[in-house]
């Protein structure tokens, strides 16, 4: 094999990649720091074991049975790279070397080399198959989901006859060599499926330099396609076999809270940017997202934004950013920020962008070829709005790209900087802000619902083990009383040393902070902190029953002083029947039950079992689930995202969609575990005319119906 020629590929292709490369790290680099990268105490254990889990592990590839073909078909591509790596670079040896064979260990007659090579070409098989899929998806079986581009079959083929390359390559040598020492060629098991090429070639009877000839086709086209296609990869979708390394190890360990935004106030007083303003304040963690991104779609197919027919599209957001970062890369990396008049949205006419990711919703995206305000420049302000937090992109994107930071810091910058979002949300802002919660109700009401129930107060029994924190729905939504009432009854009947904070208790902020009001967030959150902390709550245990206090309360109050043992009452009330302290007798009316997951217990906390085994504790209780939707696959009610005080974009709304899902169980009941998605799932059985007919209700509730003391029932009636 000529060295010069080989000289030349590994000189200026991978020189030519590796240019690539440098102007893609300067060009994330040039952002900030990512607030939610961290290496604290035992946090490099748990990244590398996110990169053995989620990218060699390939654990989101297959595990979903709606994508199982396509998961399976990555896996047996992904797996021949990692395998065939070994074999490129003793091929790129073999142009200087043609019997280089890593001083025999690789030869097939050495016994690591046998296993290699019939591990070699099963892999190559198995990559054809895999890459099959793929071709099917995109020919026969379109997925809506899934980008359609050139692109796609360049890969796909790039990837396919690379693999037959080699194994033509291997089939000439054999019959080559058998021509040499004069032996019949036959079948050999260490070469599967070289072997099969050989009996092919041999049975042609060809000369010995036509099979040189293609001896040498095979080994060139293998061995530069290797370096083309790494070339490719800085420019495609395909980034991601490089960017998914350092995207899964970089990944939020904590994506249930979102982080603080430092030195708020100075930076309200000096009008600095807050939030996602322009590309440049893009952090290298959010450009690696963006680097990293399959196009798979999966995130788009889950979001109940999308699935409803709304502008947003996960998917879509994340290419749109993607696109126009390309776009104003010199802006970004020669010229610093834009001028003023970009800023401020008067640079070039905004031109819409051809893209060639799929259908992407009509008007939603564009692309910029200058620097400027994402939203409404790049960005719909709609799509930032849509957002239900519910993180089901998330959850399923298999390369473990972040989305709700980054709607939320969009809106962050709409809210508190440009004063430009939905008028609904001003009440509840304004709500939260003077009374304590966003339904803007007097906080002096905020315990009526204890009525005839002899509720302490934290301030008689400041040494009360359970502080149960109600929250605002509970507090003063007629329908979630209901619940509060219950989950009291229940803690009384086990003899919980139990107290609440009455009218000291306040919003904890959830809804203004997802909104993107992170001021009127950090002011509440230091006060409920201070509070609790007077109270020396770190030393007991909170109980909610809203699962967005949950959240708050554990995993987001730390960054302000507040470390608390919280835990949803789904949770306590599991612990308490497992203990016998609560003992279900007896059935409840309705019994197919099927139980609802909200987001912010399940995918944000990942709580499944614990309300399903209280439900399982009740006799004649019958479970059911939904056929797909459910566990961390369950669709969003529609409230999170502070989408509980909004009108919905169109009249296909989140909240029938998912009772419909819920409706097709068969169950009489539906149970739930928060009062928003109670709010949300009792509304969507009025829509479909259900409400008489079928019962919505919280886990608590059901226990109280089924425990021994009947008198505990009525009361919480």
């Amino acid at each position: 094999m000529s060295p010069f020629v080989m000289s030349c590929l590994l000189v200026l292709l991978p020189g030519y990649f590796l240019w690539s490369a440098v102007q893609r790290l300067a060009l994330a680099t040039r952002g900030p720091a990512a607030v939610q990268f961290t290496m604290e105490e035992g946090d490099l254990g748990r990244r590398i074991e996110s990169l053995l889990v989620y990218v060699f592990g390939q654990k989101k590839m297959a595990n979903n049975p709606r994508y199982a073909l396509a998961g399976v078909g990555h896996m047996m591509v992904f797996g021949a790279f990692v395998i065939l790596l070994l074999n490129s670079i003793m091929l790129w040896v073999r142009g200087y070397d043609t019997d280089f064979d890593f001083w025999g260990i690789l030869a097939v007659d050495h016994p690591i080399g046998a296993a290699y090579s019939i591990a070699k070409e099963l892999v190559e098989l198995t990559a054809i198959i895999g890459a099959g899929v793929f071709l099917y998806y995109r020919t026969v079986a379109k997925q809506k989901r899934m980008s359609h581009s050139t692109e796609a079959f360049v890969i796909l083929g790039i990837i396919m006859t690379m693999m037959l390359a080699d194994m033509l390559y291997v089939g000439a040598g054999i019959v080559l060599s058998h021509q040499a020492s004069g032996e019949p060629l036959h079948y050999s098991i260490v070469e599967p499926a070289g072997s099969v090429f050989a009996l092919i070639l041999g049975g042609m009877n060809l000369s010995e330099g036509a099979l040189k000839v293609f001896e040498h086709i095979g080994f060139w086209w293998h061995a530069a396609l290797v370096l083309v296609f790494l070339n490719l990869l800085p420019h495609s979708k395909h980034f991601h076999v490089i960017t998914v390394f350092p995207n899964v190890f970089a990944r939020d360990l904590k994506p249930n809270a979102l982080k603080p935004i430092e030195d708020l106030e100075g930076k309200v007083e000096r009008e600095e940017p807050i939030g996602f303003v322009t590309a440049a304040d893009l952090s290298w963690k959010d450009v690696l997202d963006l680097y990293t991104c399959t196009e798979c779609g999966r995130c788009s197919d889950n979001c109940p934004a999308y699935t409803t027919d709304k502008k947003l599209s996960p998917k879509h957001v994340t290419l749109a950013l993607r696109d126009h970062l390309y776009e104003c890369a010199p802006h970004l990396m020669y010229k610093g920020t834009a001028s003023e008049g970009e800023q401020a949205g008067d640079g070039p006419e905004v031109h819409t962008h051809e893209l060639h990711h799929g259908d992407p919703p009509k008007g939603a995206y564009h692309v910029p070829d200058q620097l400027v305000d994402l939203v409404p420049n790049v960005i719909d302000p709609d799509v930032i709005w849509a957002c239900t937090s519910c993180r089901a992109c998330e959850e399923q994107c298999p390369v473990m790209i972040s989305y709700v930071d980054k709607f939320v810091q969009m809106r962050r910058d709409a809210v508190m900087i440009k004063n430009e979002f939905p008028a609904e949300l001003m009440n509840p802002f304004n709500g939260i802000e003077t009374n304590g919660n966003p339904w803007n109700m007097s906080a002096m009401d905020r315990a009526t619902w204890t009525e005839g129930l002899n509720v302490p107060l934290l301030m008689d029994n400041p040494n009360a083990e359970v502080l149960y924190w109600v929250g605002c729905a509970a507090s003063y939504d007629d329908r979630a009383k209901k619940i509060a009432r219950a989950t009291v009854k229940l803690l009384q009947a086990a003899n919980v040393d139990f107290a609440i904070l009455g009218t000291e208790e306040t919003c904890t902020g959830d809804p203004a902070r997802r909104a993107g009001n992170e001021y009127l967030f950090q002011t509440v959150a230091e006060q409920n902190v201070e509070t609790l902390n007077g109270y020396e709550a770190g030393k007991k245990q909170i109980v909610t029953t809203c699962p967005h206090c949950f959240n708050t309360l554990a995993n987001e109050y730390p960054d302000f002083g507040g470390k608390f043992d919280v835990v949803h009452h789904a949770t306590f009330l599991e612990d308490l029947v497992k203990r016998g302290k609560l003992k279900p007798k007896q059935g409840v009316d309705g019994g197919d039950v099927v139980f609802h997951d909200s987001c912010y217990l399940g995918r944000y906390n990942e709580v499944y079992d614990a309300p399903r085994e209280v439900l399982k504790s009740i006799p004649g209780l019958n479970l059911r689930e939904p056929e797909y939707w459910t566990r961390n696959k369950g669709l969003c009610c529609g409230a999170g995202g502070a989408q509980m005080f909004m009108e919905e974009q169109n009249e296909n709304r989140v909240n029938v969609k998912r009772t419909l899902q819920l409706l097709d169980t068969g169950a009489k009941t539906i149970a739930s575990g928060c009062p928003f998605c109670m709010t949300m799932l009792t509304d969507g059985l009025k829509a479909q005319e259900k409400e008489d007919q079928i019962r919505q209700v919280d886990i608590a509730e059901l226990l109280v119906e089924s425990i021994e003391d009947k008198a505990v029932a009525e009361a919480a009636e």
